[in-house]
């Protein structure tokens, strides 16, 4: 496992103790629907980094990787959602944060499928 597989490891992780907080916000106001969509989708990339470990081939982790860029996409447009229909205010950082997710797994998906196309 290289460096770039901790960061995001780190990153994802943290970002869904984060997530969970904001759900725990949303619930706080009754928005249950929208809640339980930023959880699934929110800690889901974590789940989907943390399957890509054990991932049974280069092929298997780039699968896993790329459901993991998936869900922090959706993740994205949730906080979107949440911040523009002011729902509640969505903190800067949580946006920073899951555009660093969106960007290293990026990398790592577009360059897992330039290996495996060698």
């Amino acid at each position: 496992m290289g460096k770039s597989d901790n960061i995001i490891v780190d990153k994802s992780f943290k970002f869904s103790l984060m997530v969970i907080k904001l759900y725990s916000e949303l619930k706080k106001i009754k928005e249950f629907d929208i809640a339980r969509q930023l959880l699934r989708s929110g800690t889901s990339i974590g789940a989907n980094v943390e399957e890509s470990l054990a991932a049974y081939s280069r092929k298997d982790f780039n699968y896993k990787m790329g459901i993991a860029s998936r869900e922090a996409r959706e993740t994205r447009y949730w906080m979107r959602l949440i911040q523009k229909s002011k729902i509640i205010e969505v903190p800067n950082e949580f946006f920073n944060e899951i555009d660093e997710i969106n960007s290293i797994l990026t990398s790592i998906v577009k360059t897992t499928s330039e290996s495996l196309r060698k």
